[in-house]
């Protein structure tokens, strides 16, 4: 029987097909996976881009032992939302992390009312949005 074992140890080449197959999972957004002894891979447009791939919220992610979501300060990744998961093995010590961008961060709804009459006064003109005479009855 063929097994798919990920360790501490596991490098670039072990995570690959697990990382191959949650960016095919998510529309080939990008994911990037290491373990906690090796650096790992970045797979972006269904192709490795680096095999010997870290990253300071993968790191981050191993080091709390927990969910992390939050933007990039750098990296390829800078200014863009990413969730990283830990890996957790049978005894509850982390040996990886799986990260992806994160496309709920880049909605988030806080932030999208904080920010509601500068967008519809930059898209409509005028706050409020739609003006009387751009309603659906007034073209009626």
């Amino acid at each position: 029987m063929n097994e798919y074992t990920i360790s501490a140890d596991s490098d670039a080449g072990d995570l690959t097909g697990i990382a191959l197959a949650i960016h095919e999972l998510i529309n080939r957004l990008p994911v990037t996976a290491r373990s906690l002894n090796n650096l790992g891979v970045r797979i972006e447009e269904g192709v490795v881009v680096d095999d010997a791939y870290t990253g300071p919220i993968l790191e981050l992610a191993m080091r709390k032992k927990h969910l992390i979501k939050t933007v990039c300060k750098k990296g390829p990744y800078a200014n863009v939302p990413v969730v990283v998961a830990p890996v957790h093995n049978s005894e509850g010590e982390v040996i990886a992390a799986i990260g992806l961008v994160d496309i709920t961060g880049i909605f988030d709804l806080a932030t999208l009312m904080e920010h509601q009459s500068t967008i519809l006064k930059q898209v409509c003109g005028k706050d409020p949005c739609p003006l009387p005479t751009e309603s659906v009855a007034a073209k009626k």
